[in-house]
């Protein structure tokens, strides 16, 4: 009996250390259930790349600063520096034994657009114009200083702006060079106060620059300034010249 037990022990640990041992199957390889198996498609995986232009087609165009319209009209820029405001302003100096004077005062600092149909010269405009007349200079820095602090208030209301309703006589075609005479009415605004005016204006383009003269009258009064009087100094006109030099340029 006891050698039949001893007998079983020895068969049980032979039997142990010859069994094969099948190590675990990993979980990342295991093999999945039907559940849980990915759909199988043929959509390849998707990288966005550049693709070339086909061949016979092209390239968009970067946008372009072209002042040409499709219309065939030409916008041509006034060219602060070049351009000048300029008034003029009959005084009389009360302790100068009354003599008379002409006051002139000139500003450069003038913007605005002017659009033209070389082609059908009468769809061509003008566009709002302002000036800063806080820059008005004459020879005398005591009258500029006065304009600016007192009458005009120019520092206060620097700006003046004009915007054209009707130009008259637009011709039906034009010549390069060829002087144009317009009648140009419009609004003019000084110091928030807007009055209707009219300039005879003659208007030239030669190459790529258009040049024009225009001028008017106005009452200071009208636009709640002038005439000037410095009792026992000066006392001026109430009526002012008014002349616009315009350059422009595409």
């Amino acid at each position: 009996m006891k050698k039949y037990f001893l007998l079983t022990i020895l068969l049980t640990v032979i039997m142990s250390a010859c069994k094969v041992q099948t190590p675990p199957i990993p979980t990342e390889l295991a093999p999945a259930s039907e559940a849980t198996l990915p759909a199988l498609t043929n959509t390849p995986s998707v990288v966005v790349t550049e693709q070339p232009a086909s061949p016979g087609s092209e390239s968009p165009e970067p946008t372009s600063t072209e002042q040409t319209t499709s219309s065939g009209t030409t916008l041509y820029r006034i060219v602060v520096g070049e351009s000048k405001l300029q008034y003029e302003v009959g005084e009389v100096f009360l302790n100068q034994n009354n003599r008379f004077n002409v006051a002139v005062g000139v500003t450069t600092q003038i913007n605005g657009d002017i659009m033209v149909d070389l082609a059908d010269p009468t769809k061509s405009s003008l566009g709002p114009l302002t000036a800063d007349i806080s820059q008005f200079t004459s020879d005398n820095n005591r009258r500029d200083n006065a304009l600016r602090d007192r009458f005009i208030e120019s520092n206060r209301y620097p700006t003046v702006t004009f915007v054209v309703n009707e130009i008259t006589g637009l011709p039906d075609s034009y010549q390069p060079g060829q002087q144009v005479q317009l009648l140009i009415v419009g609004d003019l605004t000084i110091r928030e106060t807007t009055r209707p005016v009219t300039f005879d204006a003659i208007v030239s383009i030669q190459a790529d620059t258009l040049t024009g003269e225009a001028t008017t009258t106005i009452l200071m009064s009208d636009f709640g300034f002038g005439p000037i009087d410095i009792a026992g100094i000066l006392k001026t006109e109430d009526e002012a010249k008014v002349t616009l030099n315009l350059v422009a340029r595409p």
